[in-house]
């Protein structure tokens, strides 16, 4: 059973993970707003993006719990996907893609791994 610190840990992780993909969004979005760039060039640096702000989402929720660094990773990365799922299946009435579906699961495997580090450095 989760103990609230490990709740507590993930919801920092989750926080973490939401403000440095807000914070991306706005540049990007800057960056195509103000420059001849097109959103095609950026579809690479979409995924990366995402799979590193998990993997340090997964490493601070890892960090504050200091223990079972794989399993807050996980829930980390299953409650970041949670979230994108509610707002894209209530705000567009749109499921997941078998795309989406790979792209979360690694996505959930580069927390997890995030998670893993972070709990060995906190030590």
């Amino acid at each position: 059973m989760l103990k609230r610190e490990n709740m507590m840990a993930m919801g920092y992780g989750l926080l973490t993970i939401l403000i440095l993909i807000i914070s991306a969004s706005l540049i990007i979005s800057l960056l195509l707003k103000f420059t001849s760039l097109e959103e095609g060039s950026f579809n690479w640096l979409f995924y990366a993006l995402t799979f590193i702000t998990l993997f340090i989402g997964g490493f601070i929720s890892g960090g504050k719990a200091k223990e079972k660094g794989w399993m807050i990773g996980l829930g980390t990365g299953l409650l970041y996907t949670l979230v994108v799922f509610f707002v894209q299946y209530l705000g567009y009435q749109d499921a997941f893609s078998m795309e989406q579906y790979v792209h979360h699961g690694t996505g959930i495997l580069s927390a997890m791994f995030g998670g893993m580090l972070g709990v060995n450095v906190a030590k």
